[in-house]
């Protein structure tokens, strides 16, 4: 078991920058699990008996909820607090005792997390901002406060009302970094979708991976220098 938490990230880190999609990645991850407990005479539970292939699968998918449990260390404050509140509430409301307790722990504020624009409270609840909610001319190049939440709810909006052309005139405007988070998170938020069987919200970060080649080509291209036109009468 350790050995498998400690090599089956490598392995999946190479699935993300094949982009293989968020729907495919359990079962992309069997193969490389597998060869893991594979390569032991015999594999054991913890009280001694013999490890059956289900219960070895059962296992693989817990390392992958480690693995994206582990790269929250990457995101903003108030980026963890929404991947918390989400998992629990999704896009409900939620006591602000609750919230408050929640923002404490990540060392930030309710009123933090709605100045980043992505919550809204009052009356003694909390909900997350749906994606229909959000700013409509939302710009991060002059967005105080970006966080990898908004970046990625953005981008999934523009990629639903505008397809791979407009999640890409966002993206060009993201930094390689914010761009980078978005998509882990993506794949993150897929996970907890499909836990919470919501089926809906989850093929919206499916197609957002999905899609993401074509617009990291389209943003490349929207963020190159246009040559300089020559004069041919000079």
């Amino acid at each position: 078991v350790r050995a498998l938490h400690n090599e089956l990230p490598a392995a999946l880190r190479e699935l993300q920058a094949a982009n293989i999609a968020p729907v495919d990645l359990p079962q992309s991850c069997i193969g490389p699990g597998m060869a893991i407990f594979t390569r032991y005479k015999s594999v054991l539970n913890q009280d001694d008996t013999p490890m059956r292939v289900r219960e070895a699968l059962q296992l693989i998918n817990e390392a992958i909820d480690n693995f994206f449990s582990e790269q929250e260390a990457d995101y903003d404050a108030e980026t963890r607090f929404a991947l918390t509140w989400f998992d629990q509430h999704g896009f409900n409301d939620g006591p602000f005792g609750e919230a408050d307790n929640l923002a404490r722990a990540r060392n930030v504020s309710v009123s933090g997390v709605q100045q980043a624009g992505i919550l809204k409270q009052g009356q003694g609840k909390v909900r997350l901002l749906r994606r229909d909610e959000l700013a409509k001319d939302w710009d991060p190049t002059t967005d105080t406060r970006p966080v990898a939440w908004e970046c990625l709810q953005y981008l999934v909006r523009e990629l639903e009302d505008h397809g791979e052309s407009g999640a890409a005139t966002l993206a060009g405007k993201l930094t390689p970094h914010q761009r980078t988070l978005a998509r882990e998170l993506a794949y993150r938020l897929y996970t907890t979708c499909e836990r919470k069987k919501d089926a809906t919200e989850a093929r919206a970060y499916n197609a957002l991976v999905t899609s993401w080649p074509e617009i990291e080509r389209l943003a490349e291209g929207n963020t190159k220098p246009k040559p300089e036109k020559k004069d041919l009468f000079k």
